[in-house]
């Protein structure tokens, strides 16, 4: 977007437009690095000797589980990566990008994760 209205000023500047290719090319690259729920269960699969199709049953079954009790408001602790917690936010007054309006944003509930010590001290 930053781009576009530069071009579009008709400046000839080309350090925003280095700016913002390489943001651009890192997107993709996070997205490469995660772990989908098929090679999840791929891998439940191969450590356990489960079918796919077992492998597939017990870990929609332990999101299921994990899913029902955040949203009970309970806290999930998973040993050696960390904890999933329900954490209440305030009220605040947030500000519009567009038009820099005030706004008031009301309180509501997030999903908190703590890290595991152990995990960290991994990283």
């Amino acid at each position: 977007m930053l781009a576009c209205s530069l071009l579009s000023s008709g400046s000839k500047s080309a350090k925003p437009a280095t700016k913002a290719a390489p943001a651009a090319k890192a997107a993709p690259k996070a997205e490469a690095s995660k772990v989908a729920k098929s090679q999840l269960v791929e891998m439940v699969a191969d450590k356990t000797g489960l079918t796919k199709k077992q492998s597939d049953e017990a870990v929609s079954a332990a999101l299921e589980v994990i899913l029902e009790a955040i949203k009970g408001g309970q806290s999930v602790g998973l040993p050696g990566l960390g904890t999933l917690s329900v954490k209440a936010t305030a009220a605040r007054t947030g500000v519009k990008p567009g038009t820099s309006e005030k706004i008031q944003i009301p309180a509501g509930k997030k999903v908190a994760f703590k890290v595991a010590t152990t995990l960290k001290a991994t990283l």
